[in-house]
């Protein structure tokens, strides 16, 4: 099985912005030791991030955050893409979505995804749903998701074990 990361809204706005926590600046290490093991084993890493027009239908549920071309919708600075890493932009939970990240998967020959990021409740696991649909093994890691609360996440982890089969694991425990 070949796999790669998949980095979610490790963004400004989610990590210390208007909807960031200390719960999400600290996994931030976390994350980056993640993508450093890929790196050091050939195995990919991409990212998506939230990137909002003005007419997306999420900013009625949360108002405006992380519009394109805006700071805030910017990749943390601890966590910048390597040389040739992609960024997907998104405008909805799911990365999948009108972003071309299947494609850049498939033609890297990934099979299963290592799911890292913010919020564990929300778009990670729109993401791992998403993944799941199209077929690709999910394993998330524990100490690289975060939500707003203890309980959030642990549900959303239940969830995804439960409905899309995916996988949690130990970043140390995590193997390319």
């Amino acid at each position: 099985m070949s796999k790669a990361v998949l980095v979610v809204d490790m963004i400004n706005e989610f990590v210390t912005g208007r909807f960031g926590s200390p719960r999400a600046e600290k996994i931030v290490p976390n994350v980056a030791r993640l993508c450093e093991l890929a790196r050091s084993h050939g195995a990919p890493v991409f990212y998506v991030r939230d990137a909002h027009l003005p007419s997306d239908p999420e900013l009625r549920v949360w108002g405006r955050h992380a519009m394109r071309g805006t700071r805030s919708s910017e990749i943390v600075g601890a966590l910048a893409p390597g040389e040739g890493e992609a960024v997907f932009e998104k405008r909805q939970y799911s990365g999948f979505h009108n972003t071309g990240l299947e494609a850049a998967l498939r033609n890297s020959g990934v099979d299963g995804i290592y799911f890292a990021g913010i919020s564990t409740d929300i778009c990670v696991q729109h993401n791992v749903a998403d993944a799941f649909y199209r077929g690709f093994s999910c394993f998330v890691v524990r100490q690289c998701v975060e939500s707003i609360d203890a309980r959030s996440k642990a549900t959303a982890i239940k969830y995804m074990e439960r409905m899309y089969g995916s996988k949690t694991v130990e970043l140390e425990k995590v193997k390319f």
